[in-house]
Formats: C-alpha cells, structure tokens, sequence
C-alpha cells in the first residue's frame, strides 16, 4: 500500500512552516487572516483555521488578539518531517490533548464529568485515610492477562443484567475503552483496509484508524441510531471489516438506538458479513433494558466495549471487551504482546467498590446529577439564545446546533481567546469538509450552566 495522501490541512501547514524556516516569512510578519488565507488557498474557513492552530501548537506563528497571526519571532530549526499518517492522527485527536492538558478555564467542550464531582464520592471516601488494603495474598508480579478474576466475574454478571449472554471468559479486562479499541483495530482489520463509523463518532477512534492507515467511511447518525439505508449502500460500496458505533448516549449527539434500527443494522451486518464493535461508555448510568447490539446479537458478531472511565474514574484507566470466546483469546493474545497486563492494583479496587456497595451508591449520585445538570442546561441555553433537545437517552452530551449565520470556526476562536474551551461539530467528522452539514457543537451538561459561557452564548449572535 502507498502512503496515505497528505490532507489539505497538513498540505498548508508543511507550506507555511517550510517558508518561515526559509525566512521566506520573515519574524513578525503578520499572516493573511483567516478568511483571506482560506480563499488564497481554496479551502474552507474551518480548514484555513485548522492549519493556523497546529501552526501556533508546533510555535510557527504567534496569534494576538485583535490583530491576527504572525510568523513566530525565533526562528524555528529544520523540523524532522512527521509522516502523513501520524500527522494526521494528531491533529484528529487535538481536542483530546486540551482536555488532558486543561489549558482553558471554562470547559463545556469536555468529555468527561468534572472533578467537582467525584468530591466526596464513594471513590474519593476509600481512598482517605488509607480505607481500602488489596486483601489476600498479593502477589508483585504482572497477574494474569486476562485481568483480575473477580472483577470479570462481576462485569460477565453485569452484561447479563443487559441481557448479554456472557460468561467471565468472553470479558478481558483493558486500560481503557480507547486501549480496548486499540486491540480490536490491531485484531480486525489490516492497512489499506476499510472500516464504517458513525458519521458524527467519536473522534478519538478517527485518530486511531488513521494511525492503523485504515479508511474511515462515515455512517450517518440519525437520532435514534445510523441511518440503516446508507449503512446498507456503505456495506455494499466498500466491503468494510466492520462497523464502529456507539449505541447509548452516543457521543456527540446524545442519540439512542430504537429497536427497530437495531434489527435492521444487524440484519445488514449478517448479510455482508461484517463485524460490529459497539462502545458502551455510559452503561452503569443507563437502564439495563436499553436497546443494545449486543444482547440482540448474543456476542456473536457484535464486540462489545465498556469503562469505568466515564462514571467512575478516568485516571484508574480500567475498561472491559466482551466477544466470543475465539476473539477475546485472540484480543489476549494480542494485549499479551503489546502492555503484557493491566494494572492488578486498578482492577482489585474497582472489584473491591462493586463488591461493597460502593459504586452502586456512587452511581446514583451520578444519576442524579446528570438529571439535574441536563434540565438545568436545557433551560439556561435556551434563554441564552441557543435552543436545544434534551437527549432521549440520557449521557453526558448536548448537541446543539449554532443560530443562522454563525460561523463555527470564528465562534471557536473566538471563544478560546475568552478561556472558554469549545468542542465544534466538524471534529466528530470522520471525513471533514467533503460535504456542507448544520454547524453544531457538543456541549457537556457538567458545565454548560458555567456563567462565564452562557454569557459568551448570549453575546456571539450580536457579534457577527
């Protein structure tokens, strides 16, 4: 396979650095705006801005309010050229790198539940003072790499509670949803290879594929799951290895699948004979009734992907994939070779807040939150100006779209420049720019009541 084409984005970043370590672009020298760059080189605003971002991160230019972009005053050395593949992973997972390095003060664009809280939950209460010991015989080698036994008894036990036929020997524990999905990529498919995503998805796995050198074609997401008819055309076009979807509280639309696209999105898999790999994140704060793959499926063809990162703890980095008993063992196989085991340590306590009731008082707590944050969120925004639905499913995200005539990319800058960390909708999209969608942001109920945002909500339609 030949190397993967370099995106528009990487085309005008590798340009512009090239001519400021030329001193083509002398230090100082201010840049075309945004706007004017975007028409010199053919590209949309969002795209143009893009560039000028990752060319700001890698310290090419230098942005001041109010006046625009400027060619960095030191001069930048020779770069060691990144490959395509690489360069494009990274710059798909750069809202990834804000939330870890939490850079802006107000943060409705984030993923996760805020540490507030986790304050004084059940987790924060085992950890003071020294509550929680391992217990038992506690060895200091790696454990098995299947992970910690009692802790797959009870996820196993979990999954049946959703009616998921599974057994502890279908469950191998991981680091993560994303650590499990970095094994399931290794497993399923080859580069060169074709996989289907939702179109929104979750943007992190767009970073992964791209690093894999796997195609990403885009499913489009309805509200009550894909689009059955395209994801049929899809199979049929490219032959994919499989489909990647988030069933529950999907990120970012807040969509949840409806029975009757279920059946329809399995039928389609078992007719092409393609595998599904539905991430369930939110699980533990969902009814266990919920339309999932998996229990319609049975672990078959479905792969099933959970965390506690979500609800629980993302720095304990403890997640779960569930399959059929020749795919897990080939998935430990492959976990084996790569991390060789995860953390004994992580997994005997999150084993320890299940057994003692811990995580379940936890995670009604959680509930309750969620449920107060999101009609509180709902009401303010709409007061502010920007309407939106409260997720039929529940989960943590708002996906609201922008009033006519607001610019998406402006409004992220803009925002940015007040400490207010957005996440725009064109990040979800898993082949940016090929076609003209509604602007939309994913906005986190945990902070969308933030004073200083809804103050910004209100101002930006005056701005324009």
């Amino acid at each position: 396979m030949g190397a993967r084409p370099t995106t528009r984005v990487q085309e005008i970043v590798d340009r512009i650095a090239d001519a400021i370590e030329r001193g083509l672009l002398k230090p100082g020298e201010k840049l075309a705006s945004v706007r004017r760059a975007a028409e010199d080189h053919g590209v949309s605003k969002n795209t143009m801005a893009e560039a000028y971002d990752r060319l700001v991160a890698s310290g090419h230019l230098e942005p001041r309010r109010g006046a625009g972009y400027f060619a960095a005053a030191t001069a930048r050395p020779a770069r060691a050229r990144v490959p395509p593949h690489l360069a494009e992973a990274i710059d798909t997972v750069s809202l990834l790198r804000e939330q870890l390095e939490a850079q802006h003060r107000v943060r409705p664009g984030d993923g996760r539940p805020p540490p507030g809280w986790m304050e004084g939950s059940e987790l924060s209460a085992q950890f003071a003072g020294g509550k929680w010991r391992p217990g038992g015989s506690l060895e200091h080698g790696y454990g098995s790499s299947w992970g910690f036994l009692p802790l797959r008894e009870r996820i196993a036990l979990s999954l049946v509670e959703r009616g998921i036929s599974c057994a502890p020997d279908q469950v191998l524990t991981t680091m993560g949803a994303n650590h499990a999905l970095d094994l399931v990529i290794r497993h399923i498919a080859e580069p060169g290879d074709t996989v289907l995503v939702d179109d929104p998805g979750y943007y992190p796995l767009f970073g992964k594929l791209q690093l894999a050198r796997l195609r990403a074609v885009g499913v489009r997401r309805l509200a009550e799951g894909p689009d059955p008819d395209e994801l049929l055309a899809r199979l049929a076009q490219h032959r994919p290895k499989a489909f990647f979807t988030q069933s529950l509280a999907h990120n970012p639309t807040g969509g949840t699948l409806s029975p009757a696209i279920a059946h329809r999105v399995l039928a389609a898999a078992e007719r092409h004979g393609v595998a599904i790999v539905e991430c369930d994140p939110f699980a533990d704060l969902l009814p266990a009734a919920s339309t999932r793959l998996a229990a319609l499926d049975g672990l078959r063809r479905v792969i099933s992907i959970g965390t506690f990162s979500k609800t629980l703890s993302a720095s304990l980095r403890v997640g779960f994939v569930a399959a059929a008993p020749a795919v897990v063992a080939a998935l430990n196989d492959l976990k084996m070779l790569t991390v060789v085991s995860t953390s004994t340590y992580a997994e005997r306590f999150v084993a320890h807040l299940i057994q003692g009731g811990h995580y379940l008082r936890h995670l009604r707590r959680l509930r309750q939150r969620v449920e107060a944050a999101t009609a509180l969120a709902v009401r303010q925004m709409a007061q502010a100006g920007w309407p939106v639905a409260p997720p039929a499913g529940g989960g943590l995200y708002l996906w609201v779209p922008f009033p006519v005539g607001l610019d998406e990319a402006e409004i992220c800058h803009r925002a940015s420049a007040e400490g207010i960390f957005l996440a725009p909708g064109s990040i979800f999209r898993p082949e940016r720019g090929v076609d003209q969608q509604p602007a939309m942001m994913r906005v986190n109920v945990a902070y969308a009541s933030d004073p200083h945002f809804l103050a910004f909500l209100e101002q930006a339609p005056s701005r324009r």
